[in-house]
């Protein structure tokens, strides 16, 4: 098996590894650094967007990334989002809004929003729908994961609905 030596940046870190070329970033990412949130929930299919992080700014499905493509990529995932106990407003946003049901899904719809609201802090129902569209959940129906988003961009809390 070849391997190749690669270097990213994962929540703030430079990394340097070696891995296998035909590593995708998100076994790299949970098999080789330990972060597990990003999950395998399509067998590498790129259609349910529970491995969704954050690569230079935008929304990816890590599991349709080799490795090799990500080399000196900017990497954010969902355990780089909250700062020691203090969660991330995004985070906080779908626990309030009880957009967590069994929470499969939420570490990638987490990642999606907030690359939209990195590029977008006022988007629009239909805008949000749009960045949450390749996040496949089968237990909220969506409508509680975009009032969580909602409520994050006004900068609130539940209670401000």
């Amino acid at each position: 098996m070849q391997t190749i030596s690669i270097t990213i940046i994962v929540n703030g870190k430079a990394i340097s590894l070696r891995c296998a070329a035909n590593q995708t970033l998100l076994d790299v990412l949970r098999d080789e650094l330990g972060l597990t949130g990003a999950k395998d929930g399509c067998g590498g299919e790129g259609e349910c967007g529970a491995c969704t992080v954050i690569m230079n700014g935008k929304a990816v499905n890590s599991c349709m990334v080799f490795a090799g493509q990500a080399d000196g990529a900017n990497i954010e995932t969902i355990e780089g989002l909250a700062r020691g106990e203090e969660l991330h407003p995004l985070q906080k946003a779908f626990i309030d809004a009880g957009a967590i049901q069994c929470g499969f899904c939420t570490p990638g719809a987490i990642m999606s929003a907030k690359a939209l609201l990195d590029q977008n802090t006022s988007p629009t129902e239909e805008e949000i729908k749009e960045a949450l569209s390749g996040n496949l959940c089968r237990c909220t129906g969506y409508k509680k994961m975009i009032e969580a988003i909602k409520i994050a961009a006004r900068g609130g809390s539940a209670n401000d609905r």
